[in-house]
Formats: structure tokens, sequence, C-alpha cells
């Protein structure tokens, strides 16, 4: 049984994600939490002496939280009627990166799914979006961002990044494994770089990649970076018409030092499909 954690904030991108969650392990057993973190308008308690009024603000503010939630998951219910899966709700009040970082080992989450509201203009920044803060926040869950207008219908191919700077570990790689499975979808993986001669480290790690792999199908790429990392990741997603591009979330990873960007960071800002960040 698979358990999904769904943030929302009750937008149209938020429910667009949950439905894109729910087609994509429609065959998969998945006990799904809907979460909504809030705090309250300080102005309703700030200066107040009583515990029993600030009491007051936090418990109205929760229920009608939870109405919210119940009233999504009326909707997901609606169109939804999967017998493979559970849906609860949670509202709490707090930070949402530190939230999902206590309910992570809590309800021994396996995944994490939000939608992401996109750029707009030269500002690359998700608009109003906790999603940033908790790609940089949680590191020992998948976590996957949907792009609000992406319409999904079937997952064929999956773009996988790589230096092979990195051993790649059976559990690290077992969310992309899954869905590939699930799908019967191939993994294009490939090695994005100015000069492609590798170490015998990199050598190493790639023989391990393919070995990972195993019998999935997949194929091994090369793509000379001419402008940026992240540009050379979309360029290649747009030209395979990939499904879905996945990241493996490293510390101060070779390719962030060879363009001196943030790699996951700026291809979440502008991906048109999902990106799945797969945790060190």
């Amino acid at each position: 049984m698979k358990k999904i954690l769904l943030p929302t904030d009750f937008s149209d991108y938020a429910l667009n994600a949950i439905f894109t969650t729910i087609k994509l392990y429609h065959k998969i057993p998945c006990d799904f939490i809907l979460l909504h973190t809030y705090k309250p308008d300080t102005r309703n308690t700030i200066g107040s002496k009583s515990s029993t009024r600030t009491g007051m603000v936090y418990d109205s503010l929760h229920e009608n939280v939870m109405k919210k939630l119940e009233d999504t998951l009326d909707t997901i219910t609606k169109v939804s009627d999967n017998l493979r899966h559970n849906f609860s709700i949670n509202a709490v009040s707090g930070d949402l990166a530190t939230t999902i970082n206590e309910l992570i080992p809590k309800h021994d989450l396996d995944f994490i799914v939000m939608g992401t509201k996109g750029a707009t203009g030269a500002k690359q920044i998700f608009l109003g979006s906790n999603t940033v803060r908790v790609l940089k926040k949680i590191r020992n869950c998948p976590i996957l961002a949907v792009p609000e207008k992406f319409n999904f219908q079937s997952l064929n191919k999956i773009i996988f990044p790589t230096e092979y700077a990195k051993f790649f570990s059976k559990e690290q790689l077992k969310p992309l494994v899954t869905l590939t499975e699930l799908w019967r979808a191939q993994v294009l993986v490939f090695h994005v770089a100015q000069e492609f001669k590798l170490s015998e480290q990199q050598k190493a790690n790639k023989e391990i990649l393919k070995n990972r792999l195993g019998s999935i199908h997949h194929s091994f790429y090369k793509v000379t970076i001419h402008n940026t990392v992240a540009d050379a990741i979309d360029k290649f997603a747009n030209e395979k018409l990939a499904d879905m591009i996945c990241l493996v979330h490293y510390n101060h990873t070779f390719m962030e030092k060879l363009t001196q960007e943030p790699v996951v960071k700026k291809v979440g800002f502008n991906t048109k499909v999902p990106l799945l960040i797969l945790p060190e």
C-alpha cells in the first residue's frame, strides 16, 4: 500500500496535481492524505490577553479548513471511484515544510505530490508557492511537482539527466523504477556536459545504473551544454516528447558546479511536465 501526501492550498493547480496522482497510481492500492497547513491572521491574536480568544480563533480557522478539505474530498470522490484508493484529510497549524518533515516518519510516506503554479514573465519563481521551500527542505522523501496546466494522459517517456558522479542505490531509484514498470515506460538517461570523458568512478556508476534499470526499457544519450543545464534538460525533454523529468537532489552536484546554477530549482520552475525529485 503506497502512502502519498497531497498538500493542497485549495487552488485549481493543487487539484490538478491530485487528479494527476490518482491517474498515475490508478493500478496501485494507495492511502492518500490531503493536507492543508494554516496560520491565523496575527491581527486576530496579537494584543489579545485572553487565551480563550486566541483558542477560539484557532478553532474557527481549523473548522473552516476542515470544511474545505471535506469539500475537496467530495469533489475527488465524485470523479474517482477507484476501490484501490483510500483518502483521509489533515489540517495542521504551522509551516508546510516543517509539517511534512514530521509526517514523513509518522505515516511512513512513500511520496509527496504538489501542484506548481509556474512562472510568469521573467520571474523564475512559483508564484505564492510553498513548493520551492519544500523542495529545499525535504530531502528524505520523493517529491513530484506537477505543473498547473499539465494534462496527464499516460507515462511513456521519463527523462533522467545525470553526470554519473554519484552512486545510485536501489532504494533511491525505487520510485522511478516503480513508475516505469507500472506504465511500461522507457527511461531516457542522458549525460549533459561540456565534455564526455568519464572518470573510472563515473564509468562504474554508469554501469551500476544500467544494472539498476535492469529489464526496464532504457537508453543512453549525450547532450552538450550550449547555455545552461536547465535549458539542455528542457530542450531534450521537448524533443523526446517526455512525460516526466526525474532528477536526484544531490547537494553541490557536478552539474551545479559546472554551470553555477541550482539545476533542480531551475528545471522545476520551467518544465511543462511533472518533475520527479529523488532524495539523495
